[in-house]
């Protein structure tokens, strides 16, 4: 008989509980206006403050920049590659060769390693016929 008194309190609070939820007040739905969007602001010249800061980092992370970078795959960065073949680290100018070589961009590193001959040039040279043979 106990058994049955607190199961029924049970049901009679589950069930006061219900009909308080299903009755309560809610609280109306706020129609925010959203400002216009703020038109996009590009930064064209990024490539430019890209190779200043560029420069004064150490030689391994300027690398993880080049492949960093290579990953990008459009005009700006293409162009950050090409300054890179002129660092003065050739694991950087080597990586910067590969990226570049990568994005079928192979006329842009013969022509910087014509540029400029010399055994840096022939070392890259030959690295790169390593890592991309002809088929």
């Amino acid at each position: 008989m106990l058994l049955a008194g607190i199961l029924a309190i049970v049901f009679v609070l589950g069930a006061a509980l219900g009909l308080y939820a299903f009755f309560a007040p809610r609280r109306k739905a706020s129609r925010l206006v959203a400002a216009p969007p703020e038109p996009l602001q590009t930064q064209t010249g990024w490539t430019n403050a890209a190779g200043a800061e560029f420069s004064g980092l150490p030689e391994s992370a300027r690398c993880d920049m080049i492949f960093a970078v290579a990953a990008l795959d459009d005009d700006r960065s293409r162009q950050l590659l090409e300054h890179a073949l002129g660092d003065p680290s050739e694991a950087v100018a080597l990586a910067a060769a590969h990226a570049l070589a990568t994005r079928s961009c192979t006329a842009v590193v013969d022509r910087y390693l014509d540029a400029h001959p010399g055994a840096r040039s022939q070392r890259i040279a030959e690295t790169l016929a390593l890592l991309r043979p002809e088929a």
